[in-house]
């Protein structure tokens, strides 16, 4: 597990985003929109308690708070809407999220590449 993962990022690459948010459901004028912004995450821990929120622009997005390896409810407002049972476990140095609802073979990871 990495040291510390704490801090502000900027998103500088996304791999076949769009593609992504076409699996997602979202409507055409939200990813033209998505794709030209510049997204920021910020990631604190507190505890045990990890809390990263996203911001933009466009909208900030409404903070995700879990602890690693302890399922949790989250609802993806302002994405696709869903409500999902969350779990973020570390694989390596990634943080892992799977998330169980209605769509499958969803979630998101987070890591550090170089420095």
């Amino acid at each position: 597990m990495p040291s510390s993962f704490c801090g502000t990022w900027d998103i500088i690459s996304n791999v076949d985003f769009e593609g992504y948010m076409i699996a997602l459901g979202i409507r055409l004028y939200l990813r033209k929109i998505a794709l030209r912004l510049n997204i920021r995450k910020v990631i604190e821990q507190q505890g045990d308690q990890y809390i990263i929120k996203t911001t933009s622009a466009f909208r900030n997005y409404t903070p995700i708070f879990f602890q690693v390896g302890q399922e949790f409810e989250e609802f993806t407002q302002g994405l696709d809407n869903r409500h999902v049972k969350s779990l973020v476990p570390w694989e390596g140095n990634k943080l892992v999220c799977e998330q169980i609802g209605e769509k499958k073979n969803r979630g998101w990871a987070h890591w550090i590449e170089d420095d």
